[in-house]
């Protein structure tokens, strides 16, 4: 039988091994246990769901400890994913309640009007590395309370931060027929999205896929597709007297979790007369920020990239952009042979005439110098991204200014361009997603609506264009 092994990217250990699974069986046996979960009272679903964040409560240090080992982030990182899973329950049964509950409308005498909503049936979900249990509990815990089955295929990269999420329900009683695991790579991944069984997909993943995926789903629209992509973000520095904390917020944008973060910095975008005194504070930073593997003591600011495959497309993607005119101003450097530790990379590209408009998903952040805020919004723009932006700078008219042009889901004041709240949409334009927000707008792809016009006796007349008997 073929195997997923997942290995642990600071040490090169096996962590974890698995079947690979069938996704005509998982979703056969979604199909044929959703209604019984759907039909269930929404108190009983949200009660299991409570259930589910107990559980994830009480195995909160052993499953930090398989996600900071699975995807090389720090200890304190992975404590504080695992929070956001159990937050998420309390976060989804609200955002439930405020888009899609029962209501009342205003209807003519005698009769009434009333808006419900319906679960889809059986959802597939697929899941990212980065954040292998947030980022996918944040579609399926909204799924589940709204009375549909799911099929989650995590990464192969993180497949077993995936299985002990799944495991986590089931031991919080959420029938194992509604809650399905398929273990498996880009084979599997296809299956599940093409199959004409599942009533939707729940995607969070790269630009390239999701848009292959919107166009394979353009021919079935009676199926919903929601795209959680990433995005080639600007962080801009303007007029601040404070370099100190503008570096330290360029800094957490950019290497926060090694920069594998669909809303990390990838360009900064600065007055050219701050440059200079940013990047030297910017340079401070990271000689001081601890890499390491995730149990290290001190604990590490960063651990490794997902794998040495992560590493080296980095690699050559700082050599490249130094070979477009890029003028390097911290080598993007391995510090163990045979491992995907980096080194903060960052390179100028202010003189280069071309613009490379990918998503580059580690710590290498480019540097962009410009005389004129309306050329830092027009650079900011220069992308067909649009996830997360950040303004730093004093001026609250720079602000209005940046917020009314800028194209983004997510746009910061003073701010990093990470870490935003699971009690807010979440979600951007362009390549970065199909204005379906997840996070606490994720209940309105979870279910659909349906308006009754009701009365309690079949009163009707024709009052015009009959002939007179």
């Amino acid at each position: 039988m073929a195997e997923l092994v997942s290995t642990e990217p600071a040490t090169g250990a096996t962590l974890w091994r698995g079947a690979i699974g069938d996704a005509d069986a998982e979703v056969a046996a979604a199909r044929a246990g959703w209604a019984d979960w759907a039909s269930r009272p929404l108190t009983f679903r949200v009660e299991t769901l409570r259930r589910f964040a107990n559980v994830v409560r009480q195995r909160a240090e052993a499953f930090a400890d398989v996600i900071a080992r699975e995807t090389g982030k720090p200890l304190w990182e992975a404590r504080s994913e695992v929070e956001t899973v159990v937050a998420k329950v309390d976060i989804s049964v609200t955002a439930y309640s405020d888009r899609t509950s029962q209501r009342r409308l205003e209807s003519p005498m005698n009769t009434r009007m009333a808006l419900r909503h319906k679960p889809h049936g059986v959802l597939a979900v697929l899941g990212p590395y980065n954040f292998p249990a947030h980022l996918p509990n944040g579609h399926i815990v909204p799924a589940l309370i709204a009375g549909n089955a799911i099929v989650f295929k995590p990464s192969e990269k993180t497949p077993a931060s995936g299985a002990f999420l799944i495991d986590c329900y089931r031991a919080a009683g959420v029938p194992e027929a509604c809650v399905r695991l398929l273990i498996g790579g880009a084979d599997q991944g296809r299956a599940l999205s093409q199959h004409p069984d599942i009533d939707g997909l729940l995607f969070t993943g790269s630009a390239r896929t999701g848009v292959a995926l919107n166009r394979q789903f353009a021919e079935t629209p009676g199926k919903i597709l929601a795209l959680e992509m990433g995005g080639n973000n600007p962080i801009v520095v303007w007029g601040t007297p404070d370099l100190y904390s503008a570096a330290v917020l360029v800094v957490q944008s950019a290497f926060t979790s090694a920069g594998q973060r669909c809303t990390a910095a990838r360009r900064l975008i600065v007055e050219r007369r701050l440059a200079e005194p940013l990047l030297a504070e910017i340079g401070r930073l990271c000689d001081r920020l601890i890499i390491g593997e995730p149990h290290a003591d001190p604990a590490p600011f960063m651990g490794p990239v997902i794998d040495n495959d992560a590493a080296d497309q980095l690699t050559e993607s700082f050599l490249s952009l130094s070979a477009r005119g890029g003028r390097p101003l911290r080598y993007l450097r391995r510090l163990i042979e045979g491992r995907p530790f980096l080194t903060p990379g960052i390179i100028d590209m202010s003189d280069t005439a071309e613009r490379s408009d990918i998503e580059l998903f580690g710590p290498l952040l480019q540097v962009f110098r410009v005389d004129s805020f309306e050329d830092a919004i027009a650079e900011a723009n220069n992308t067909n991204y649009g996830l997360s932006a950040a303004l730093v700078a004093q001026d609250p008219r720079l602000y209005d200014a940046f917020w009314a042009n800028i194209r983004a889901g997510i746009v910061n004041w003073n701010r990093p361009t990470n870490g935003a709240s699971s009690a807010a949409p979440f979600g951007g334009v362009g390549w970065s997603g199909n204005h379906r927000p997840s996070a606490y707008y994720a209940a309105d792809y979870c279910a659909y609506p349906v308006v009754s016009a009701e009365a309690e006796q079949p009163r009707a007349s024709i009052g015009i264009g009959l002939a007179n008997e």
